[in-house]
């Protein structure tokens, strides 16, 4: 979906994720991290000011950036400092971890659209049960790599199960070839005739 990580610095704002072992998103970043063997790649925690040293300098540079970062932290950070990203593409991961206001997709993404000052906020799903993760490119809908399938389900009858349309999602990731590959989640969404989806 955005090619090879040596073409990005990539820079991870997960530090709810930080702090636990064994997180799956950290894992993934970290892997990222390493393969984009750029100097200023890496994890930032609670270093708010430091990043947005880091980001004015890449900025300046015209340096690509992948900023990977669960909800809360970049919306506290677009908060704390408002600035203008032009060749920096903001990923959010989803999560507020108890610490703000459960909020609809939209809303996160209109403040992060003002605060960064980015015309659009993609966007990463997936979950630790999954070795795959789909992404949207800022237009609300998620696209899978073709080696996973998202089903829906009926609300009512978990047993009506259809290629498209509105209802529970249901994931199968070939992937996960020595662990289970059909996850049943409790996701609402809408699953359209090309594959991709809503959350």
């Amino acid at each position: 979906f955005y090619g090879p990580a040596a073409d990005w610095c990539i820079i991870g704002l997960l530090p709810a994720y930080l702090e636990r072992q064994h997180s799956s998103l950290v894992m993934m970043v970290d892997e990222l991290v390493k393969q984009s063997r750029h100097p200023d790649s890496g994890f930032y925690l609670y270093e708010h000011e430091k990043l947005a040293n880091t980001l004015q300098r890449l900025e300046a540079q015209e340096q690509p950036v992948l900023l990977i970062g669960v909800t809360f932290a970049l919306l506290d950070f677009a908060a704390a400092f408002p600035m203008q990203l032009k060749h920096t593409v903001v990923m959010e991961t989803g999560g507020m971890k108890g610490r703000r206001r459960e909020m609809t997709r939209a809303e996160v993404h209109a403040l992060l659209k003002e605060g960064l000052g980015i015309d659009k906020v993609h966007a990463e799903y997936g979950m630790t049960e999954l070795l795959s993760q789909a992404y949207s490119n800022g237009d609300g809908r998620f696209r899978c790599p073709p080696w996973m399938k998202v089903l829906v389900r009926d609300e009512e009858d978990p047993l009506q199960v259809r290629t498209s349309g509105r209802g529970i999602l249901q994931l199968i990731d070939l992937a996960n070839i020595y662990s289970v590959s059909f996850i049943a989640t409790e996701d609402v969404g809408m699953v359209y005739e090309d594959g991709s989806f809503e959350v």
